[in-house]
C-alpha cells in the first residue's frame, strides 16, 4: 500500500487519521515516512495502551491514541486530515458506512484520500467517492476521494 501511495500522495508533512488502529503499526509507517500528525483510534483497551507505550518507548510526539468506538469517533469528531486510512474488522457489520461518514464530516480535504483495507470478496465499488482498488492476496484496498459537491443551480 505505502508503494502506491508514495508515487501518488506526498506523505511528508500530512496528517492522518488511522481508524481500527489495533497495534499502530500502520500508524508508525505513516510517522516514519514523514507524517507530521498521526491520530489512532481504537476502542481496545489492551491495544490503545499497547499503542501508548510504543509512543512512550519511542518518544514519539506526533501521535495521538483515541480509545474509542470509531463510529462513535465519526459522529463526534471533526478535524482535517491528507489521509484516512481504516482497517475494519473484516467481519464487521457496517464497513460499507465508514465512507459516507467521513465525507459527511468533512474529514478530508479536497485532496485527502480515504484508504479502506477489507477483505477480498467485499466490493466497494459502490460507495461514494470510491476510485480504486488495489488487491494484495486475499486483502484489498479500496481508495476514495471525497466526492465533489453538488452544484446549487442559479435562479
Amino acid at each position: 500500500m505505502f508503494n502506491v501511495l508514495q508515487h501518488s500522495t506526498a506523505l511528508d508533512g500530512i496528517r492522518v487519521l488511522d481508524l481500527f488502529a489495533g497495534t499502530g503499526n500502520i500508524s508508525l509507517e505513516f510517522l516514519s515516512r514523514g507524517a507530521a500528525e498521526v491520530i489512532s483510534v481504537d476502542q481496545d483497551r489492551v491495544l490503545f495502551n499497547f499503542m501508548q507505550r510504543m509512543a512512550r518507548s519511542l518518544n514519539e510526539t506526533h501521535w495521538r491514541m483515541v480509545k474509542q468506538d470509531v463510529f462513535t469517533f465519526l459522529n463526534a469528531h471533526r478535524g482535517r486530515y491528507d489521509i484516512v486510512f481504516a482497517d475494519p474488522p473484516f467481519h464487521m457489520e457496517g464497513i460499507e458506512r465508514i465512507p459516507t461518514l467521513v465525507f459527511n464530516a468533512g474529514l478530508l480535504g479536497t485532496d485527502g484520500t480515504l484508504i479502506m483495507e477489507h477483505q477480498e470478496k467485499l466490493d466497494l465499488s459502490h460507495l461514494p467517492g470510491y476510485q480504486r482498488t488495489r488487491s494484495y492476496g486475499l486483502v484489498r484496498f479500496s481508495f476514495f476521494a471525497p466526492p465533489a459537491p453538488a452544484s446549487t443551480p442559479n435562479p
